[in-house]
Protein backbone atom coordinates (compact mmCIF):
# COMPACT_ATOMS: atom_id res chain seq x y z
CA UNK A 1 0.00 0.00 0.00
CA UNK A 2 1.40 3.47 -0.67
CA UNK A 3 1.44 6.11 1.86
CA UNK A 4 -1.18 8.46 0.89
CA UNK A 5 -1.21 10.28 4.28
CA UNK A 6 2.17 10.76 4.45
CA UNK A 7 2.11 12.04 0.44
CA UNK A 8 -0.91 14.49 1.67
CA UNK A 9 1.31 15.70 4.59
CA UNK A 10 4.06 16.73 2.33
CA UNK A 11 1.83 18.66 0.00
CA UNK A 12 -0.07 20.41 2.81
CA UNK A 13 3.21 21.23 4.10
CA UNK A 14 4.70 22.50 0.91
CA UNK A 15 1.55 24.43 0.43
CA UNK A 16 1.67 25.86 4.10
CA UNK A 17 5.30 27.00 3.65
CA UNK A 18 4.42 28.59 0.26
CA UNK A 19 1.62 30.09 1.77
CA UNK A 20 4.20 31.65 4.70
CA UNK A 21 6.84 32.62 2.31
CA UNK A 22 4.60 34.75 0.48
CA UNK A 23 2.95 36.41 3.17
CA UNK A 24 6.33 37.66 4.86
CA UNK A 25 7.69 38.65 1.02
CA UNK A 26 4.74 40.54 0.74
CA UNK A 27 5.74 42.04 4.08
CA UNK A 28 9.22 42.78 3.48
CA UNK A 29 8.61 44.33 0.20
CA UNK A 30 5.64 46.69 2.02
CA UNK A 31 8.23 47.89 4.19
CA UNK A 32 11.24 48.02 1.64
CA UNK A 33 9.04 50.23 -0.97
CA UNK A 34 7.89 52.46 2.12
CA UNK A 35 11.63 52.53 3.36
CA UNK A 36 11.89 53.93 -0.62
CA UNK A 37 9.55 56.40 -0.57
CA UNK A 38 10.27 57.88 2.49
CA UNK A 39 14.38 58.06 1.13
Amino acid sequence: MKKKKSTFQKVTMVVVWVMIITMVGSVVLTALSSLNLLG
